[in-house]
């Protein structure tokens, strides 16, 4: 997690300006290094001879899942992401060949950190999820989500599979940031955690609580701030992998035991990425394929959509220190494909539509904030019964959020508001700390549909402003058709547009373009909303019967 909290030593604007568009960087290792033995395939292009002629183009995801911890089980692929104050939190995400993913489920089904998770009295924008692992370990068959939450305590869950059921091991009292969770070759559960200066602590056998825990790498001055850890065993060696924020990266090596000592090298710093506009990969994570090539999945800053995930492969150094395959000096747009087995089957699509058939909601969806469930239901649609009255969208409760595809991707909602109440507000948003929406407002009886911008937030993410109506229309008949697009390619500032109809294909625009803002404080990106709320007295509802999220 690249956090700007004030007790940070480093501000994570200065570094992401300082990262963005700068020429390409070599991502040599230094030199001094002490001899180790040499890791599967030391030196060689990992999988190229087996790829032929296929490739895979990054961003390998474009859609916003940051702060990526990566692992493979058996021929599985597995990665978590933060997600701040949705809910629920920590997706896990499924791939066989680490190229092609689909969400499976979360590691935190609610966010139970206190009231303003549930936006009672209080609000957890940009709190919540922050750089989190994901571990599997093969002694008892379980997955293990580790994270800390507000600086406070350190929760761990578990799962015997990745989709879940998942379900709270335990709470410890330690504050475990930006966590690395290593599970040992004999078990032993290790966590690499802090900001510059670098901890490791060991856990119990049974994973509940903190045997001991000690400082094993001070960051030099001349580095700046290292955090972020991923945690490894690898021939023997344990290495601790970092991020300087928001455009380097760094790993520390032990040959005497995960509590060192350490030597570090650089990995990269001010490496272009392949995002047109976007910043530095950094801050993810290694895996290594089943035929023991190695590859490197991390982030790219693209806002306003968010941080991408994008791929590269990694060879090392006889000496046992790990080196990105750069294309032309850069982090590459395309790579031959990983070689690896067959799928046994296509991932599941993360665009596409959705008619709300099922009782549970696809892990594609999560609230902002956690839900009332008792004001919505699936199965026939889903269905919005108004669970907050109050005027400020970013008060209320059961909107339901989906990630933008990039570079640029619609949603159309189809809506039925016959039975929305006088004081009633339902739409499609674009949702993030300065938003805008198209929607129904119902007053008097009367329903018509608006375009509403200045919906924004400070910087402590108070409410700024409501919302202004820039457009509106009449409308007749009890269903609807809106439509928000986004381009949320990186740089300078993308438009989102807004539109309905009345028979699902004509399409009418309303409103100005919607200038959306690319400022990284939030972290999260852009998503789509689905809102209903009062302003009057609580008892209204709507049903979308099909949400479809479309590319060009």
């Amino acid at each position: 997690m690249v956090s700007s909290w004030p007790h940070q030593p480093l501000s994570r604007r200065r570094a992401l300006t300082a990262a963005t568009g700068l020429a390409a960087g070599a991502a040599l290792p230094l030199a001094g290094a002490t001899p180790a033995t040499a890791l599967p395939l030391a030196g060689a292009a990992p999988d190229a001879s087996a790829s032929s002629a296929a490739t895979y183009t990054n961003p390998v995801i474009w859609q916003d899942f940051a702060d990526i911890d990566v692992i493979r089980v058996g021929d599985t692929y597995y990665a978590s992401a933060s997600t701040m104050h949705y809910s629920p939190g920590a997706p896990v995400l499924r791939s066989y060949d680490l190229v092609n993913w689909e969400i499976a489920g979360h590691s935190v089904p609610v966010l139970d950190f206190g009231a303003k998770y549930d936006l009672n009295g209080a609000r957890g924008y940009v709190r919540g999820i922050w750089a989190s692992s994901l571990a599997y370990r093969p002694g008892n068959r379980t997955f293990y989500w580790l994270g800390q939450i507000d600086f406070a305590k350190t929760y761990v869950y578990t799962a015997t599979a990745a989709e879940g059921p998942w379900s709270r091991l335990t709470t410890i009292g330690t504050a475990y940031y930006d966590a690395g969770l290593l599970v040992d070759t004999d078990d032993t559960l290790y966590v690499a955690y802090g900001n510059t200066t670098i901890n490791v602590a060991q856990l119990s056998a049974d994973g509940r609580t903190q045997v001991r825990t000690q400082q094993v790498f001070t960051t030099p001055s001349s580095v700046g701030t290292l955090e972020g850890s991923r945690f490894y065993k690898i021939n023997g060696q344990y290495y601790i992998f970092l991020t300087r924020p928001a455009n380097g990266q760094y790993i520390l090596k032990s040959s005497s035991g995960p509590f060192g000592p350490y030597t570090m090298r650089q990995v990269l710093l001010d490496l272009r990425g392949p995002i047109p506009g976007g910043g530095v990969p950094h801050q993810g994570g290694l895996v290594q394929t089943q035929n023991g090539a190695w590859y490197y999945l991390a982030f790219v800053d693209a806002y306003p959509g968010g941080r991408m995930p994008a791929l590269a492969p990694v060879t090392w150094t006889s000496d046992g220190w790990p080196v990105v395959q750069l294309v032309n000096g850069a982090w590459g747009t395309t790579y031959p494909s990983p070689a690896v087995p067959a799928p046994p089957r296509p991932v599941t699509p993360m665009t596409g539509v959705d008619t709300f058939n099922s009782t549970t909601l696809s892990p594609r969806w999560e609230w902002n904030h956690n839900p009332d469930n008792t004001k919505w239901s699936a199965g026939n649609g889903l269905t919005l019964r108004t669970a907050t009255v109050t005027n400020d969208l970013y008060w209320a409760r059961n909107t339901l959020t989906h990630r933008i595809q990039g570079p640029t991707s619609t949603a159309t909602v189809q809506l039925d508001h016959s039975a929305m109440r006088d004081g009633d507000r339902a739409g499609l948003a674009l949702l993030r700390d300065s938003s805008a929406w198209i929607g129904l407002k119902r007053d008097g009886g009367v329903t018509r549909i608006a375009m509403v911008g200045g919906l924004t937030m400070d910087t402590n993410w108070n409410t700024t402003g409501t919302g202004t109506e820039l457009a509106s229309a009449p409308v007749s008949g009890s269903r609807i058709w809106l439509r928000a697009s986004a381009d949320i390619r990186p740089g300078a500032a993308r438009p989102g547009t807004f539109s309905y109809s009345t028979d699902g294909t004509n399409f009418t625009r309303l409103g100005p373009d919607f200038t959306m803002g690319n400022d990284w404080r939030f972290f999260m990106g852009y998503r789509f909303a689905l809102f209903n709320h009062a302003t009057q007295a609580l008892g209204g509802a709507v049903r979308i019967t099909r949400f479809e999220l479309s590319t060009p």
